[in-house]
């Protein structure tokens, strides 16, 4: 299997380090060719305008979940014309007591070429499918649910 990669870049902008008293705010590259503003949540006090490590985990779940229906629909022929999702992390506590994404939810909303229809039992068991192959999934276990629009 192939070995996939980023590189992060942080660089303090504060003349000490200390605890409290410096910017999370680093910089992740994609394929040497995309950069990505990231910092801490803003509860953490990051910047919000950032993206930070919660939402990027739930970004590639959700991403990975999406191909994964697509291939799974391509090959039962299902015509999809549009995939549209709503993922969102969750923050707390893990049952050892430590702060962890408890849960990420994914949303997705389906739309396929007119004239085409399923019911709602293919609908969730494709995505059930879909969430039992996708990588990422596998990687969260059991920290995932999928609320079909």
């Amino acid at each position: 299997m192939s070995d996939l990669s980023i590189e992060l870049h942080w660089q303090r902008a504060e003349p000490a380090f200390a605890a409290g008293a410096y910017s999370n705010a680093h910089t992740v590259q994609l394929n040497k060719t995309h950069d990505i503003a990231v910092d801490s949540a803003p509860d953490w006090g990051g910047n919000p305008s950032n993206t930070n490590p919660e939402q990027a985990l739930a970004s590639a779940l959700s991403s990975c979940h999406m191909m994964t229906f697509l291939a799974l629909a391509a090959k039962a022929g299902w015509p999809v014309a549009s995939y549209h999702d709503y993922a969102e992390a969750h923050l707390g506590k893990n049952p050892e007591g430590q702060m962890s994404v408890t849960r990420i939810d994914l949303h997705p909303v389906v739309r396929f070429d007119t004239g085409f229809s399923i019911t709602d039992a293919q609908m969730a068991e494709m995505q059930e499918r879909a969430h039992r192959y996708c990588f990422i999934a596998n990687t969260l276990a059991d920290s995932v649910e999928i609320n079909i629009r």
